[in-house]
């Protein structure tokens, strides 16, 4: 399904021009009505501080949900690097065979990791996210046998290993789907609409020009929020520094 805040550069367009007209209609009603009197005028004054003032405080709302998530897509991967280092070094109380077997998958399994936080474009996602699933069955299977034979504590360890660095993956990709709601986004629109609708109606005469200027800033706050939200595209990504730190210490004599 397509979802158009996973773009931030189609947000920043679109509401730009969305912005931009709506503060357009705003003046064409100003000129159509008759000067209106100076306590008129202090009224509109009023309610076009409430309604910035309430716009300000969504989007200030908005960013710190968009924060939050980044924040926990940051501390899923530190954790899944956690997870897939102390596997590796729990693998050396299987048998030599089964150990370098859970190695090399784990070594493996760490590169489609790291793929997953730099691919880009839906099929090379669900590229990644298919052999992630498949290595994931290949690693479990490679401890089914192991741990049949020889079921003691030191083995559950090694199980519990297995299962944190599954369990990861699993917990990194519910923080991807945890996105600002669609509500949220609707709500934001419509109330910068109305907005830039008062704003317009406001500037008059020399002033005019200066209603492009709203909607120029909005639509910055609006692609930083989406940018921030977006998990798998944009600017501002989650960078697998742990996962590559990880890599780069397997892969170390």
């Amino acid at each position: 399904m397509f979802n158009p805040f996973n773009s931030p550069t189609l947000v920043f367009g679109v509401s730009l021009v969305v912005f931009w007209l709506s503060a357009w209609v705003g003046a064409w009603f100003r000129a159509r009505q008759r000067s209106s009197s100076e306590a008129a005028r202090e009224d509109f004054a009023f309610i076009l501080g409430g309604a910035l003032t309430l716009l300000g405080l969504i989007i200030g709302f908005t960013f710190s949900m968009a924060v939050s998530r980044y924040d926990q897509r940051k501390n899923y991967e530190e954790q899944e690097a956690n997870a897939i280092g102390t596997e590796y070094v729990r693998a050396d109380l299987l048998p030599s065979a089964d150990a370098a077997k859970v190695r090399a998958l784990l070594k493996r399994y760490l590169d489609q990791r790291i793929l997953s936080y730099t691919a880009k474009g839906v099929p090379e996602h669900q590229r990644v996210s298919a052999l992630t699933a498949r290595l994931q069955a290949e690693l479990w299977s490679a401890l089914v046998g192991p741990a049949s034979a020889a079921p003691t504590p030191v083995m559950a360890l090694v199980v519990a290993g297995m299962n944190d660095v599954l369990n990861s993956q699993g917990y990194t990709q519910a923080a991807r789907w945890n996105r600002i709601p669609h509500a949220a986004w609707v709500l934001l629109v419509f109330i910068s609409i109305f907005c830039n609708v008062l704003v317009g109606y406001a500037a008059h005469g020399r002033s005019a020009g200066l209603f492009v200027v709203l909607p120029i800033v909005l639509s910055i706050s609006f692609f930083l929020i989406a940018d921030i939200d977006t998990p798998l595209d944009g600017v501002i990504r989650v960078r697998p520094q742990n996962l590559v730190s990880l890599a780069d210490s397997l892969r170390s004599p």
